[in-house]
């Protein structure tokens, strides 16, 4: 029978190793790389080919939810299942509608994380039991459909500088970590402050707290 592989995207080594020690166990599943960040994580896309990723929320460079449009873009047809501490509904709605198959609370990993990766290979949605009385699968289709028809104005990279300026990244370091020129960053940065309607950065990092680019700032 054909082996499950597997990719671990979470920026916790620690996570990430006890992840592995525990899908290992099971002769179906095969962990074939490790990603620390969103950026890695795409980058491991181009050079091998997984059926599913687990993927954390929370992670630099290129947050989970935001990295599950580019992930569907390399692999349309792969499975994602998110592993998260967050209880938000705000974080499962907005994984959902991104096209992620199931949102797993890191609390229940030990006892439901290979039956969630049953169901979601099986192509079911799964949800940790501590969410789901209050969003049935119906509901979770229905997000679901909403964020498939909903028009993005944003190209990918948009996408991913948003997130860097929201983070308070430098045009310099976007540079650098994206391996493009400064020249083009501040090229791209127009244009969302323009598609945004944005008069400065600050208006720029609301536009990214509100949709869910990066999470709002501790009180």
């Amino acid at each position: 029978m054909k082996r499950c592989r597997i990719i671990l995207a979470d920026d916790h080594t620690l996570i990430r190793r006890g992840l592995r020690k525990m899908l290992e166990e099971d002769e179906s599943l095969q962990v074939i790389g490790e990603a620390g960040d969103g950026l890695e994580l795409l980058d491991l896309l181009r050079r091998t080919e997984p059926d599913l990723i687990l993927l954390d929320i929370s992670m630099p460079n290129l947050r989970g939810i935001e990295a599950i449009g580019e992930v569907r873009r390399v692999r349309p047809g792969i499975k994602i299942l998110i592993l998260t501490m967050h209880k938000s509904e705000q974080y499962l709605c907005s994984a959902m509608q991104a096209g992620a198959s199931g949102y797993l609370l890191k609390e229940d990993s030990d006892t439901e994380l290979l039956p969630a990766i049953v169901r979601v290979m099986a192509g079911g949605l799964y949800i940790s039991p501590v969410l789901a009385a209050d969003f049935p699968e119906d509901v979770l289709l229905s997000c679901r459909e909403q964020g498939q028809a909903q028009a993005d104005p944003l190209t990918p990279r948009e996408r991913q500088i948003l997130k860097l300026i929201a983070e308070g990244i430098t045009n310099r370091e976007i540079a650098d970590l994206l391996a493009i020129s400064k020249r083009t960053v501040e090229h791209h940065r127009a244009n969302l402050m323009k598609k945004l309607d944005a008069k400065n950065t600050a208006d720029v990092v609301k536009f990214a707290i509100r949709e869910g680019y990066v999470p709002p700032p501790a009180a």
